[in-house]
């Protein structure tokens, strides 16, 4: 999905969507000695509980201002992190389909 298709409503779920998905990933970390796994601070780096929160705000002024932030995380991601975040959703470019798949709506190409 490219930046200028979002609206407050998908911006919403793929902001939940990414929280969960840079909720996966850990590190390894030697605290007195011994190693640990611990879990990533990334969504809490890219502010995406503030991001959540305004999202869902009462206002569209809030919802607006999360939106716009959402976008400026989204662009900075690696296309790698984006494909995960679709996964999740479900989300798809039907273009990138094969014909025999049902969720292709793609027309046959004219020849003539």
């Amino acid at each position: 999905m490219e930046r200028d298709e979002f609206d407050i409503d998908t911006a919403l779920e793929a902001a939940q969507a990414l929280q969960n998905v840079l909720a996966q990933r850990t590190h390894r970390k030697t605290i007195m000695g011994q190693e640990c796994i611990v879990p990533g601070q990334l969504g809490q780096a890219l502010r995406l509980p503030d991001i959540i929160r305004d999202l869902r705000g009462r206002t569209r002024p809030t919802r607006e201002r999360g939106l716009q932030r959402f976008e400026e995380v989204w662009d900075s991601l690696s296309e790698r992190s984006r494909k995960k975040v679709r996964d999740e959703l479900g989300w798809y470019d039907p273009r990138e389909l094969d014909w025999e798949d049902q969720r292709s709506n793609r027309r046959p190409v004219r020849t003539d």
